[in-house]
């Protein structure tokens, strides 16, 4: 199907627009560089090697995962220094352990000294050492020690004083800046998330201790501030792609948006004034609640159209306001969604169909499970 249009696609297909991904990931290169801080792009959103390779200027080194399937996915492609930022499974240890023992760096994270003990009852091999960065929790209430409870200078003591363990970094995700509107608050919060750990690491110096900090969200990468520069890395992935969510954040411009979901009308249903659409929530997700003015999603050129709701292969669509002309939307025609969340999206997607300027370049083909 190459050099075909994305007509061609059957429907629901994920396109991705190369260009506009190799743009977003350079922009991104620049502002790290400029910063003076070393970049460490998540793999989350595409998990994919030619997505990585074009996020690492082809380095295939300083990568972070979400899941130990796209950290052993990449190790398999040859790829290393890798940091699965996902607080220790205990069932996943013997796995963690296996890439530990196999690549030149893989790294783990923590936030409880229950992970630590897991950690220090099973040595590595060669006299290797677990390399752990102390997950952080900066005023996200995720996962995470809170950064001012004396608990977490305690662990990150612990952790640097263990027997085949090393304090590697810490690290925090600033993922309430999702709940910002604008640069100006989506670097309020960065900010604070910025000096919430910059003091954490004074704590850790007056006590003897030197690792590496790092702080990330697509936000506030999109928009850092000066003291981000003293960081020692930023971990942002959902850039690469960005979608609507990020727009009306802030973070970037629709035209950044380097995904679309196409679907086809494959109903009319008049005495509802609505279209049936072929894209359910397992082509898009259910990921907004549908809090958009346009719904689930945004119809591209059709400001007029919402989303309304979907079952698991069939999307309900209608006007905003007045009746549909159906002349505008016969059966078989092609609409074209742009995701409120990029991530959640290409989740849904076991192949992304890529293209420049409308024209089909080939597949990638994502790391899928835990």
């Amino acid at each position: 199907m190459e050099g075909e249009p994305l007509s061609a696609l059957c429907s629901p297909a994920l396109v991705v627009d190369v260009d506009k991904v190799k743009r977003n990931s350079q922009r991104m290169m620049e502002r790290c560089h400029q910063l003076g801080v070393q970049l460490r792009p998540h793999m989350k959103t595409h998990k994919t090697l030619e997505c990585a390779d074009i996020m690492t200027g082809g380095s295939r080194r300083c990568i972070v995962v979400s899941t130990l399937a796209e950290a052993t996915f990449y190790a398999d492609h040859g790829f290393d220094d890798i940091l699965y930022a996902y607080s220790l499974p205990f069932d996943k240890v013997e796995r963690c352990a296996a890439l530990s023992e196999r690549l030149d760096l893989f790294q783990v994270l923590l936030d409880h000294p229950d992970a630590l003990e897991r950690l220090r009852k099973r040595p590595l091999k060669g006299g290797r050492r677990w390399h752990v960065w102390l997950k952080l929790d900066c005023g996200n209430g995720r996962a995470g020690v809170l950064h001012s409870e004396p608990e977490a200078l305690q662990l990150a003591r612990a952790i640097a004083e263990a027997d085949g363990v090393e304090l590697t970094g810490v690290y925090a995700h600033c993922g309430n800046t999702y709940n910002c509107e604008g640069a100006e608050q989506i670097q309020a919060v960065a900010q604070e998330t910025t000096s919430f750990t910059l003091q954490f690491m004074e704590k850790l110096k007056a006590v003897g201790i030197s690792c590496k900090s790092s702080i990330g969200s697509t936000p506030s990468c999109s928009h850092p501030v000066p003291d981000m520069g003293k960081l020692s890395e930023v971990h942002p992935g959902n850039y690469v792609f960005y979608d609507v969510q990020q727009s009306v954040i802030g973070s970037c411009a629709l035209e950044d948006v380097a995904v679309r979901v196409l679907t086809r009308v494959v109903g009319h249903c008049p005495h509802r004034n609505q279209l049936l659409i072929d894209c359910g929530w397992t082509g898009i997700s259910l990921d907004g609640a549908g809090k958009l003015p346009s719904g689930y999603a945004m119809i591209e050129g059709h400001p007029d159209l919402k989303l309304l709701s979907m079952t698991q292969e069939h999307g309900r669509v209608e006007p905003i306001s007045g009746p549909l002309d159906y002349s505008k939307y016969p059966i078989g025609s092609l609409l074209t969604l742009i995701p409120y969340h990029s991530c959640a999206a290409a989740a849904m997607h076991p192949v992304y169909h890529v293209h420049s300027e409308g024209r089909l370049m080939g597949k990638w083909t994502p790391t899928r499970g835990w």
